[in-house]
């Protein structure tokens, strides 16, 4: 059962579609390890500085989810939601990773694991193939899970937050501001997915091959987190 979106929605119903998978990637156990605090460090490390490099490339599929916009609504939601990433969580995750002793160079010049490599470009390739929509579906699993991730860690009395080292990451997703960002994906998927096939989407002609690019982004989410557990 979905956290923040409805079990109706758009968005709940492309995780109703994929559900196994989705399972997978909020219940990793990568994910566990940070609601208990066991995950070892060196696993949360090497995560942190493949994170980086993703939110690079999450970036640039922004940019390309603006270019794709066909009216000024939708660009300046694309450009807000690429200025809260350049400016707003990246920064808050290079000073992030400085507790860890992780600097920004050092980040920017690591190589790229398979794993990440894979999923950005899956997104990218997704965007350039086909429309917007396409895009902001490839994107969505991202966006909308660490929200429901959080959201349910936070709600459950299992999680542990006193004196757990990866507490602020938890409360960082489940914070007002990145609900928002959450809320607000889901919101404009809906709005462009109306535009493009209606409101009854799971009979128009197009459904098929949107859950089959959610549930692909959703894997690609499942492997970026065993990328950052089999690093210890």
């Amino acid at each position: 059962m979905p956290y923040l979106v409805d079990d109706g929605s758009l968005s709940g119903r492309l995780i109703a579609g994929s559900a196994g998978a989705w399972d997978r990637f909020t219940r990793h156990a990568f994910v566990a390890g940070l609601q208990d605090g066991s995950l070892p460090e060196a696993a949360f490390r090497h995560y942190l500085v493949q994170d980086y490099l993703f939110l690079v490339h999450f970036a640039r599929a922004w940019a390309l989810a603006a270019l794709k916009a066909e009216d000024i609504r939708t660009i300046r939601e694309c450009a807000a939601t690429l200025h809260a990433l350049i400016d707003e969580e990246m920064q808050l995750h290079i000073a992030y990773c400085r507790g860890f002793g992780l600097d920004e160079a050092a980040m920017a010049a690591t190589p790229e694991h398979p794993a990440n490599v894979a999923y950005t470009r899956y997104v990218m390739e997704r965007g350039l193939a086909g429309d917007l929509l396409d895009l902001l579906t490839a994107l969505a699993p991202c966006v909308i899970g660490y929200g429901e991730i959080a959201a349910r860690l936070v709600a459950d009395p299992a999680t542990r937050l006193d004196g757990n080292p990866y507490r602020a990451w938890i409360e960082t997703y489940a914070g007002a501001d990145y609900r928002g960002v959450a809320m607000a994906a889901a919101a404009q998927l809906k709005r462009v997915a109306a535009a493009r096939i209606g409101s009854d989407w799971e009979v128009s002609p197009r459904w098929p091959a949107l859950q089959h690019t959610f549930t692909t982004a959703t894997e690609l989410e499942v492997g970026f987190w065993q990328m950052g557990l089999d690093a210890h």
